[in-house]
């Protein structure tokens, strides 16, 4: 069973399955990632992206939300579980300081590629173990933003007008909102200045959090979505940054317009949430 992330994960997400459900079929995958012309990606975080949820992950182009991540050890080994299925596998070794999120600069992070430089597809059987040797391509990362890169940029701000630090902008494709989404930006600035970049041109519906691991907000955690009283789809041409997209949060448990939090993005949910507790 993947492992719950830990204060080193990669992003503190997990898979929803339950794999001990009977219905649910499993394998395993093992192997030991190195960083290039050095040691082992120790303590270090082994990520897997669903091939059917969504692109493959890219090192530059965009940051793909993973569907599950699981620890490495102080050898680089890794041994987890998965639901059988094909899986783009990453792994990042942070030295930056960040718990979660994008890698930073300086941290060693790796895609598995093959030869012709694509992203490798890992195959997961029935109860069988899939054990993918050593890969040694670890090297640190250097982030920018691609000339032909696209996706959205703005400002997030308050109801004030005020720039938002430390704010988090992710990028769905449907209005619901639910669930991983697929894509994510780096945490905003003083400026309150975001950019998410996402694999090709769209609609695309953005939600605004402070944490990358989401769960219920406590009071005082950044809420908001692109839309005042619904969310709104941004369209985006493959290529191009679309830009000027203000996005207006609250404080969690603070008022919006009209008296009331928006029912965009996380607001919206956030009243789900809480109608359905006791």
């Amino acid at each position: 069973m993947i492992k719950k992330a830990v204060l080193l994960s990669f992003l503190i997400i997990i898979f929803t399955a339950i794999y001990s459900h009977s219905e649910v079929e499993t394998g395993w995958i093992s192997g030991r990632m190195m960083i290039k012309g050095g040691g082992p990606m120790s303590n270090g975080m082994i990520a897997f992206f669903d091939a059917q949820t969504g692109p493959p992950p890219s090192l530059d182009k965009y940051f793909r939300v993973p569907d599950g991540v699981d620890g490495i050890d102080a050898e680089g080994r890794f041994r987890t579980m998965l639901p059988v299925g094909r899986y783009y596998l990453g792994a990042i070794k942070r030295v930056s300081g960040d718990k979660a999120g994008p890698p930073q600069d300086g941290d060693y992070f790796i895609i598995s590629e093959d030869k012709a430089g694509n992203p490798r597809q890992y195959l997961i059987e029935k109860d069988k173990e899939l054990n993918i040797g050593v890969i040694a391509d670890a090297v640190p990362y250097k982030r920018r933003v691609p000339e032909d890169a696209t996706g959205i940029s703005g400002t997030v701000h308050d109801m004030a007008g005020s720039p938002v630090e430390g704010a988090i902008v992710f990028a769905y494709y449907t209005e619901t909102m639910t669930g991983i989404p697929p894509f994510t930006s780096y945490k905003t600035g003083k400026d309150g200045k975001y950019i998410i970049t996402v694999d090709r041109g769209g609609r695309y519906y953005l939600r605004v959090r402070d944490v990358y691991g989401g769960g219920p907000p406590v009071p005082g955690a950044i809420m908001g979505g692109y839309g005042e009283e619904m969310p709104a789809p941004v369209t985006v041409k493959t290529g191009e940054l679309t830009g000027n997209v203000d996005i207006k949060v609250i404080r969690h448990m603070e008022k919006g317009p009209g008296g009331r939090q928006p029912e965009a993005g996380a607001a919206r949910e956030n009243q789900q949430e809480q109608k359905k507790k006791p």
